[in-house]
This record gives C-alpha cells, structure tokens and sequence, in this order.
C-alpha cells in the first residue's frame, strides 16, 4: 500500500473514486434520514448528521487517497451514516420520541462490524485504515449511547468514562509511548467489548428503570477499567 504521507502526490483519478463513493454515501444518508423521519424531526437534526458525515468524509480523503474505498470499507462507509443518524437524532432529544428505533439503528451500525471484517479477510482487502476506521467508528458510536444514556436516564456524566476511556488511553499514549505497543489478541478483551455495548443498550431501553440503567452502566465501567488496566499493566511490564 502506498504510504499516506506522500498523499499529495496521488493524481486526481484515484481521489475522485473515493469522492464519488463518499457522495453516494452522503445520498444514502439523506435516503436513510427520510426513510426515519421520527430520528430527522427537525433541521437541526439534519444538519448534525450533516456535520458529522462531512467530519468523517473528510477523514476518508485525508487518509486514503488510494482509489476506490473496497467492499469492506464500503460497509463501514455505510456504519459511518448509520451512525452519523444516531448523532443527529441526539439533537432536541428528537431520539426519546423514537427510542426503539434509535437503539434498532444503533444495533444494525454494530451488528455490521463484523461484516465488514469478514468481507476485508474473504477478499483479503484488510488494511491499517481500514481496521483504524472500523474501530474509530466503534468508539464514536459507544460514546453517542453514553451521550444518550445522560439524556434519557439522567446519569452522571462519569457515564462519559464508558466512551471516553479509549481516548483517554491514546491521550496517555502521547507522553508514555510504551502504551501505544501492540497488544496480543484477547478472548477477555472481546468479552469485555462485547458486556459494554450489550449493558448500554439494555440501558437505554424504555423497560429498564433509572436504578437498573445505572448499574448496567456501572457494571460496563467497572470491567472497561479492568480490562484497561490489565493491558496497561502488560504494556509496562514488557515496555
């Protein structure tokens, strides 16, 4: 793969392939948003989706300036819209109105995560970018259910810790280089992934009660932390 410093340097071909895509994706988006109209109740709705698919299209042109974005990125292409709809429907708590449908388009965003990833290993198209942006998109989206959970239950903002753990890892990273190490796969690491989207979602469900919704989240938080700090402390011992 070419290397995305010498990005500059790409004739206007290979970026006019990934623009095409990402104005497709922008069509998908305005198709999606009419098609959920009880998520894009307002103009502020629409425009927050907006700005987000604007952020993350630009992020694609930035980092892959390769041509055509492949099968795989195409499906996480296609999360980026999803997930740029749950943003916008946090707008005026348009998402309370039509919370079944908000949590349903928030499952279909993650259930396509490991679609994506089969489709890169089949077609044997896997890539740094395109597994940074899958990720990248898991952790925007986690952070827009906790951003919904202190809208609809009236959490804490120690909520924020749940989504915001991550950045706070690659902040660390900054000064302590040694945390930005690779680290082995883990079954616990997965497990840990999997209870904290699986406790935010039981959470914001309309069935749950505040006292409930707390724990869940807690729960999520308290093995987020352990996780964290298990693979923090390997990182230092083999720094």
């Amino acid at each position: 793969m070419p290397p995305v410093s010498n990005s500059s340097s790409y004739p206007l071909p290979k970026r006019l392939f990934s623009s095409l895509e990402l104005l497709i994706g922008a069509l998908f988006l305005v198709g999606m948003g009419m098609l959920l109209t009880p998520l894009m109740a307002s103009a502020a709705n629409w425009w927050a989706a907006g700005i987000f698919y604007m952020l993350i299209s630009g992020l694609i042109l930035v980092f892959w300036p390769h041509g055509p974005l492949g099968w795989a990125n195409r499906v996480t292409l296609g999360r980026a819209v999803l997930v740029a709809l749950v943003a916008g429907a946090l707008v005026n708590d348009a998402f309370i109105d039509a919370i079944w449908l908000w949590l349903g388009v928030s499952v279909i965003a993650l259930l396509l995560d490991g679609v994506d990833g089969w489709i890169a290993r089949r077609t044997r198209s896997h890539s740094p970018f395109g597994a940074r942006f899958d990720m990248e998109l898991d952790a925007l989206l986690i952070m827009l259910l906790c951003v919904g959970l202190i809208m609809e239950e009236g959490l804490g903002l120690w909520v924020l810790l749940i989504g915001g753990m991550r950045y706070l890892f690659v902040a660390a990273s900054l000064p302590f280089p040694w945390l930005d190490a690779p680290l082995n796969e883990s079954y616990r690491r997965k497990a840990v992934c999997v209870w904290q989207v699986v406790a935010m979602l039981l959470a914001l469900t309309p069935l749950t009660s505040p006292l409930l919704a707390g724990l869940l989240a807690f729960s999520a938080l308290v093995t987020l932390v352990y996780s964290f700090g298990v693979d923090v402390k390997w990182l230092y011992q083999h720094r």
